[in-house]
């Protein structure tokens, strides 16, 4: 066998087990999940990048987030180089899975999201409500069922991208220390990327470098998620019409982008109060079972991604040896 094709297959091992893991396993517990640590690392930082005028706060988070990135991929690149050196080549495989694994997570999308179909299907709203907070930052107790179950379909959507199409994107690129890279900045926005008072400064690199990292995944995910609907026979149509008129009605440049692909699919408006509405007025009023629906949408997306981005890409870097 050729050294590209190695390449080639060695790549495609890794996403084959780290799917594999995922999907019998789930996430790993919090004392060895790399975003746990990341978020510690991030949390005991915070404070010393607090102080002084505007411009020393926006340079120390510039630091913040490349020295969070560094911390976690750099180690991830030498591990995986002495690991293969030393154990060779079927090792190096494994644990290049288990770590890109840890970077996404389509099953923790179903365990967050079904609770809260089941629940409000069986009249648990409080139940439901309950869930909620795991998934996204509202106040659960203002929201309506419509808007729960809108949140939740929301967080599915988007999830697609940051959780899942985007960290495997960058490991088509540059490896596994690309998708743990990706991980960590997408973990620094969480923590601190928000324009309040606070974080304003600290946050606004990590904020950036996060909306430049998900630009082309999201876009690339919202046009899958419409070939998506037609494969699985839902509204491709409107989910084309919905994406093309309301991708830039958020505040975030690349959220409207599979939100707004997946409003469509579903036939349903979807609702952040006081924010934003996707979808067309008068449609399909929401229910429970759209919660599962979005997530077949979401799975079918993702193969497509991986088929149409991410092959294409390793096959690109096998041919160019690099």
């Amino acid at each position: 066998m050729s050294p590209d094709s190695c390449q080639f297959l060695t790549s495609l091992i890794i996403i084959a087990l780290a799917f594999l893991i995922d999907l019998l396993f789930g996430e790993p517990p919090d004392p060895v999940h790399p975003t746990v640590w990341m978020g510690k690392l991030i949390a005991s930082l915070k404070p010393k990048a607090k102080g002084g005028n505007p411009k020393a706060e926006k340079f120390k988070g510039l630091l913040l987030c490349l020295f969070v990135t560094a911390s976690f991929a750099f180690p991830a690149y030498v591990i995986l180089h002495l690991v293969r050196q030393f154990l060779g080549l079927w090792a190096y495989t494994v644990f290049a899975a288990v770590m890109l694994k840890m970077t996404f997570s389509v099953r923790g999308l179903s365990y967050y999201t079904m609770p809260i179909a089941r629940a409000i299907e069986s009249g648990r709203v409080d139940e439901a409500k309950r869930w909620l907070p795991f998934i996204v930052r509202r106040n659960p107790e203002a929201l309506s069922q419509s808007q729960i179950i809108s949140a939740a379909v929301e967080s599915i959507a988007e999830s697609t991208v940051d959780g899942i199409t985007s960290p495997l994107f960058y490991f088509a690129l540059f490896g596994v220390p690309g998708a743990i890279a990706f991980r960590a900045i997408n973990t620094l926005d969480s923590m601190v990327g928000y324009k309040d008072r606070e974080h304003v400064n600290i946050g606004w690199f990590s904020a950036r470098i996060d909306t430049f990292a998900n630009y082309v995944p999201a876009r690339l995910t919202a046009l899958l998620m419409v070939l998506a609907s037609a494969i699985l026979r839902k509204n491709w149509r409107a989910s084309w019409r919905v994406l093309r008129r309301d991708k830039s009605r958020t505040e975030s440049l690349n959220a409207g982008w599979p939100m707004s692909a997946m409003a469509g699919a579903l036939g349903v408006q979807l609702e952040k109060p006081g924010f934003y509405r996707l979808g067309e007025a008068g449609t399909v009023e929401l229910s429970p079972m759209h919660i599962p629906q979005a997530l077949c949408v979401m799975k079918t997306a993702v193969l497509l991604f991986a088929f149409f981005v991410i092959l294409p890409i390793i096959a690109l870097w096998a041919c160019l040896g690099i």
